[in-house]
């Protein structure tokens, strides 16, 4: 279906949504970088561009030759450079309603003894780092820590992120009613608005919710204050009254 035609040139139905999807896409990207280190790795591989389209507009053989050389490489190069945020947004894709049955906690009792237990470590100011496995695997983050393969309860939380015992130092891993693993280490977020306003466990909170659809709850070693990281995004100082509901909000998004 043709919309409309000009000389030589004609614009179809499909044209249009050919740009609609190129367009989307290129929005998709530009947001996913935005604030971010990449956003100026794409600022000089813009100026590189350009520095290319001259080069053989105007047959710069030396420029051309290196250019062409440097394109047969430059996509590995990618994928390299921008490697956290294509694991980010692959995970987005893949992350569907569908699928919701997988990462649903298998009982309310789960909940309860998670944010008994996040209440507790506030109330005695006990640093804590507790990621929630969805759909995305985290093995890799598991494979870190310590193996701990145990029913989710309120106690073992406490326990584990006491001070100066051998597991408090790193993050637990929580999937379905089950804890995963302790004293795991987590990506740190390369955002530069966490650089100054964060430590280190709000900077890891934010940096595994960026490479995945985990969900992960940080208390405050300082304030006793809770957070919560989602998607690249930090909410801080929840209301302990309402975290059961504000989790379970956060849990089905």
């Amino acid at each position: 279906m043709e919309l409309f035609h000009y000389e030589f040139l004609s614009f179809t139905l499909l044209d249009l949504i050919d740009v609609a999807v190129v367009s989307f896409i290129v929005y998709k990207v530009l947001m996913l970088i935005r604030g971010t280190r990449s956003a100026q790795i794409v600022s000089g591989l813009t100026i590189l561009l350009l520095v290319a389209f001259i080069a053989f507009w105007f047959q710069l053989e030396g420029l051309k030759w290196l250019f062409t050389n440097l394109a047969t490489i430059g996509f590995i190069v990618l994928v390299i450079i921008f490697q956290p945020e294509i694991r980010g947004a692959l995970a987005q894709i893949g992350h569907s309603r569908f699928f919701k049955h997988l990462f649903k906690f298998e009982s309310h009792k789960a909940i309860d003894e998670l944010v008994k237990g996040v209440i507790r470590l506030s109330e005695l100011r006990y640093g804590a780092l507790i990621v929630i496995q969805r759909a995305v695997g985290l093995k890799n983050i598991i494979e870190t820590g310590r193996m701990v393969n145990a029913p989710l309860s309120s106690d073992l939380l406490t326990t584990i992120f006491t001070p100066y015992t051998p597991l408090h130092d790193g993050a637990v891993v929580l999937h379905g009613d089950d804890m995963i693993a302790a004293a795991c280490v987590l990506p740190l977020t390369q955002n530069p608005r966490f650089d100054q306003l964060f430590g280190m466990r709000h900077k890891a909170a934010v940096g595994i919710t960026e490479e995945s659809d985990a969900v992960c709850l940080v208390v405050s070693e300082e304030t006793g204050a809770v957070s919560c990281a989602f998607r690249g995004i930090l909410k801080r100082d929840l209301e302990k009254l309402n975290l059961r509901e504000t989790l379970l909000s956060i849990l089905e998004k």
